[in-house]
């Protein structure tokens, strides 16, 4: 009983100088399991200390020593893994070799054992996803009681002679144990305390989430580019105090703000294989644990020691990623990863709500651009001189025209709606058609061969219009006969192709003027609609045809 007292009195300025060391940074490495080489020797310094002060606090018995060195071993082979767990039992173990006695081999040897034994149980846990439990008092009471067991039984088979060995075994069997797994279960205790306080005191930091929503909110609805991911990155680089912010796109660095930005530069394309997988795979990777540790594509001397890769989406489709750094002698706490993903969830709102205002945006351009040009003067000029030549010979044909022109109008007016079945861009055209056919009489013949199941597919408006009045101005308009303007759809593996052809193959790129703008919000419109795949296409053959084309496929 007095041996089990004078071991717990030990055992308590043990703890006591536990307690005090918990209160300075030298325990926050501890607190987090890393794989990291700074943390493990932090574990490997620490625990061989309390390895060898647990001895030093022991009680001489029978050219023996009961001790609370157990404590130390056990503890860093639980938070710094089987290499440091052995590191610290051979430390421990040689130092009480070196003091002598008929159980210093033993000891030696049992303390070494401690250290792995504590290591195993760490490797199991992180493997197995529960590194939680490494924390946790009872788990680390049983550890140290298989490792006091284990030393006990090492002492009885090694240490010589063998009835020394078992009558001391017998005396210090019950107070060692109880002593060792109460402070290893009392040790992670206060480190799982401060641990919970590092965390919670942490958390009330996550009030800059809010303040960094505030300063970023409508950054990104003009684009996600360079100049905003610069403005966003500093942002919560200035409101995280992490090591490092990096935003990218699905190619190249766009921002990069903090340690490392002497390499890590924007506009350079990514480098790093970890954070083209999180964006192929859409999914969280952090590097920095023992699993995936962090090793910087560009540069070996990087400062940076561990990342948080978190992918950017516009709705399901994600379109780059957010970069959370830390450095080589500070982890990335848990809160700024909760907070990480947090924020990403936000700028990746943003960025969805900045698209559709853009689509919203290029809608509406579209709509005034297209319908102005519509509308365009020359166009009902002609309409109405050719009107006015019909008329004298042909009042029946004139009335025709008039019609035409009444309903080519009442459609733009109408048709200002983001989209419209074929047929009714087909009858549309058809008026715009029939007007141009009386201008230029029989030098312009026109040809509409549509499948009929395409009729009722739906297209953004104003799609084919400017394609035809393309094909006219620039095609047929500068022949002197045999004008041809054919509409026509063919069959694809991805759905079907309507084309606008003509045969006089004038075509050239268009200046940045209003046919050129024309052009280019069609090609949007369609990629807007349908999809990358249904750009518009141009095919030019001088003097033979040029053809305009696009996708419509089954799956819309």
């Amino acid at each position: 009983m007095y041996l089990i007292l004078s071991l717990l009195q030990q055992m308590s300025v043990y703890l006591v100088l536990a307690y005090m060391l918990s209160k300075t940074p030298i325990f926050l490495p501890l607190l987090n399991i890393s794989s990291q080489v700074s943390h493990k020797f932090s574990c490997y310094v620490l625990f061989s200390l309390f390895c060898v002060m647990g001895t030093y606090f022991g009680l001489s018995i029978n050219d023996a020593i009961a001790n609370t060195r157990a404590i130390g071993a056990v503890m860093g082979g639980l938070l710094g893994g089987p290499i440091v767990g052995f590191a610290v039992g051979l430390t421990g173990g040689i130092h009480r070799y070196s003091l002598g006695g008929f159980t210093d081999v033993a000891c030696a040897i049992s303390t070494t054992a401690e250290g792995l034994i504590g290591g195993l149980l760490h490797l199991y846990l992180v493997k197995k996803d529960k590194s939680a439990l490494l924390f946790n008092p009872m788990v680390v009471l049983a550890v140290t009681f298989v490792a006091e067991v284990s030393q006990m039984l090492i002492i009885v088979s090694v240490a010589k002679p063998f009835g020394h060995a078992y009558t001391l075994v017998s005396e210090i069997a019950a107070p060692m144990i109880i002593a060792n797994c109460i402070g290893a279960a009392l040790f992670i205790s206060i480190l799982h305390d401060k641990k919970t306080i590092y965390e919670r005191y942490s958390a009330t930091f996550s009030r800059r989430a809010l303040t960094i929503a505030e300063r970023s909110v409508g950054i990104w609805n003009t684009g996600f580019d360079a100049t905003n991911s610069e403005k966003v990155a500093r942002i919560i680089y200035e409101e995280t105090n992490v090591g490092a912010v990096a935003i990218t796109d699905n190619e190249k660095i766009l921002a990069f703000i903090g340690i490392g930005d002497d390499h890590h530069k924007p506009n350079t394309p990514i480098s790093s294989g970890s954070t083209i997988q999180a964006m192929e795979q859409n999914r969280i990777i952090y590097l920095g644990g023992r699993e995936t540790p962090y090793h910087c594509s560009i540069s070996n001397t990087c400062k940076l020691g561990s990342a948080l890769i978190i992918p950017l989406r516009a709705g399901k489709k994600v379109v780059g990623s957010i970069k959370l750094y830390e450095p080589k002698r500070k982890l990335l706490s848990n809160i700024n990863r909760s907070m990480g993903e947090g924020i990403a969830q936000l700028l990746s709102s943003q960025i969805l709500y900045g698209d559709f205002q853009q689509q919203q945006a290029l809608l509406t351009q579209a709509e005034i651009k297209l319908l102005h040009a519509q509308v365009n003067p020359h166009f009902l000029f002609n309409a109405l001189n050719t009107i006015s030549a019909v008329i004298r010979r042909d009042p029946d044909k004139a009335r025709e025209l008039i019609q035409h022109l009444s309903h080519f109008f009442r459609s733009n007016l109408k048709q200002n709606i983001d989209t419209v079945a074929l047929k009714d861009e087909l009858a549309h055209v058809n008026a715009y058609l029939t007007i141009e056919k009386a201008r230029f009489t029989d030098r312009l013949d026109v040809e509409i061969n549509i499948d009929d199941g395409l009729l009722e597919k739906l297209l953004p408006s104003f799609t084919l219009q400017p394609l035809v009045e393309n094909a006219i101005k620039h095609g047929v308009a500068n022949r002197l006969e045999g004008g041809k303007v054919r509409i026509y759809s063919e069959q694809h593996s991805l759905g079907y192709k309507v084309v606008v052809e003509d045969n006089a193959g004038n075509f050239s790129p268009p200046a940045a003027d209003y046919e050129g703008l024309g052009m280019e919000i069609v090609t949007k419109r369609l990629i807007n609609y349908f999809g990358d795949i249904a750009e518009l296409q141009i095919d030019c053959r001088k003097g033979e045809f040029t053809r305009m084309s696009f996708l419509i496929p089954n799956n819309k």
